[in-house]
């Protein structure tokens, strides 16, 4: 059971490219950064017979992306690579990760997703009653106190998406989604709480959450998020994957 307790890019700049990065509040580059591997993931809790997300907005002092409203998550952290937990990926959401990286970098993206949805808003991911998970790592070892360890099994990988060429900051993020039902404990489910790097955490339907200011690529995502659930999926199907090439972006699955 889950509980809680809380690509080189091409050198040629496209006005595409700058408008972009001037609606995600930043001022474009002329040489390209290298993306840092990133995950998010989208958690769906079934309220009163409606799908409510959660989502947090950025504080104005961040470079990247300020006053968005955004899913929990960020960057891979090195410890991520370092812990085998009980139960592991679906083999099909294994198999698609590992499509572009290793299986460690691959379980890594998942745990770093779970850490950081720790971390920004205080709900923990996993299950009790398996052997205890050893670290030094000091963010692990404040998830791990808890006595739960992180459960990756219950992770759809949905989406994957590269920030564009010549922003501030790039990321190679990749999707997860997991569903509340039977994996969170509802009764602390509105004790929301982290680090302070996300504001105003809270469970919004998907109108809802069209109507906050967010990321383009957000808005995107939940298009996709929407269309699972009304359809349904499995960890076998493959999701949106958008990046840039020569100025222009390049929609593909992953």
């Amino acid at each position: 059971m889950v509980e809680l307790t809380q690509q080189r890019q091409p050198q040629t700049q496209s006005p595409a490219i700058d408008q972009a990065a001037a609606v995600e509040g930043e001022q474009p580059r002329r040489r390209a950064v290298r993306p840092v591997d990133s995950s998010t993931l989208i958690l769906v809790a079934r309220q009163r017979n409606q799908a409510k997300i959660l989502m947090g907005k950025r504080s104005a002092k961040h470079r990247f992306m300020p006053n968005k409203f955004v899913f929990p998550g960020g960057r891979v952290d090195r410890s991520d690579s370092r812990l085998s937990p009980p139960r592991d990926l679906h083999p099909a959401v294994m198999a698609r990760l590992m499509a572009d990286c290793s299986e460690s970098r691959a379980r890594a993206l998942a745990l770093a997703a779970i850490r950081e949805t720790y971390e920004e808003t205080g709900l923990i991911l996993g299950e009790s009653g398996t052997a205890p998970i050893q670290t030094r790592s000091p963010q692990w070892r404040q998830f791990l106190q808890h006595g739960i360890n992180p459960r990756l099994d219950t992770l759809h990988y949905i989406a994957r998406a590269i920030t564009p060429p010549y922003r501030n900051r790039r990321f190679d993020n990749r999707f997860f989604m997991a569903e509340t039902e039977g994996l969170i404990d509802t009764k602390d489910i509105d004790t929301l709480g982290g680090s302070g790097e996300l504001l105003e955490i809270h469970w919004v339907s998907l109108p809802e959450a069209r109507e906050l200011e967010l990321p383009r690529i957000t808005r995107a995502i939940l298009d996709e998020v929407e269309k699972r659930l009304l359809q349904g999926h499995s960890p076998e199907q493959k999701g949106p994957f958008s990046y840039f090439r020569r100025g222009k972006m390049i929609r593909d699955t992953v």
